[in-house]
């Protein structure tokens, strides 16, 4: 055979379980999980596999991995390099040094904290988990034990993220507007803002932004390293 062949096999996934947060759309969604740690957010299996011996010991672990699906940035191509946010949008990165969903294979890998394991009457066992970075529904394929002694490496580095992981932005949220939003999702939603959801290219202190979060639009403007919101509405739903 040609060396140069290119031999594709198709490996069928199927999804066990979709994710339910305070994110309906993309933009906000922290660009890695764990540094928001107050987002909530459950897991709910599909009907074949609502069964709680498939979770027996999982109750010990703190922390899970979760594997799941680029649903809404699936694509037909992908990209060799690509445009990490965190460096300004400008400077391209390999797609393998990247945890950009354009990928040949839209898939992502994410560490949660597991708050607990509900046993619905219905819905079957339900996870609690927080620090998220994924949207409302997504499909998840599987679901495995974060393992400290084999999972974390306190002496690795981090290439060029380390030069980002400790941007964040001051949020003036003003009260009168604060208050409108429950107060079991602020705190998480001040988190969100801070860790800047615009897209890295844009500097316009003109420009309001929209962040649809727990059934708010958040509208905000960034000027230099402060992020001011400017008006809190509620979504209406969809008929």
């Amino acid at each position: 055979m040609n060396d140069s062949a290119i031999i594709t096999e198709n490996l069928n996934l199927v999804v066990i379980a979709r994710i339910h947060n305070d994110f309906s759309s993309k933009f906000g969604i922290p660009r890695q999980s764990g540094i928001v740690e107050t987002l909530k957010a459950t897991i709910v299996f599909e009907p074949a596999y609502r069964n709680v011996d498939a979770l027996r010991g999982l109750e010990g672990f703190s922390h899970i991995w979760l594997i799941w699906e680029f649903s809404e940035t699936a694509r037909d191509t992908w990209s060799p390099t690509v445009r990490p946010p965190r460096l300004g949008g400008s400077k391209r990165m390999g797609v393998f040094a990247t945890r950009s969903p354009f990928r040949p294979n839209p898939i992502a890998l994410s560490s949660v904290k597991l708050d607990g394991i509900e046993l619905h009457p219905h819905l079957g066992p339900i996870l609690h988990i927080s620090g998220a970075d994924l949207m409302d529904n997504t499909p998840i394929y599987d679901i495995k034990p974060y393992i400290p002694y084999a999972d974390s490496h306190p002496d690795a580095v981090g290439g060029f993220t380390e030069n980002t992981k400790e941007y964040a932005l001051c949020v003036d949220f003003p009260e009168s507007l604060l208050s409108r939003i429950p107060e079991d999702h602020q705190e998480a939603l001040i988190g969100v803002l801070a860790h800047d959801p615009r897209p890295s290219y844009q500097h316009d202190p003109e420009r309001v932004y929209g962040l649809s979060f727990a059934g708010f639009n958040i509208r905000f403007t960034v000027n230099d390293s402060t992020l001011t919101v400017c008006e809190v509405a509620e979504l209406l739903p969809l008929e």
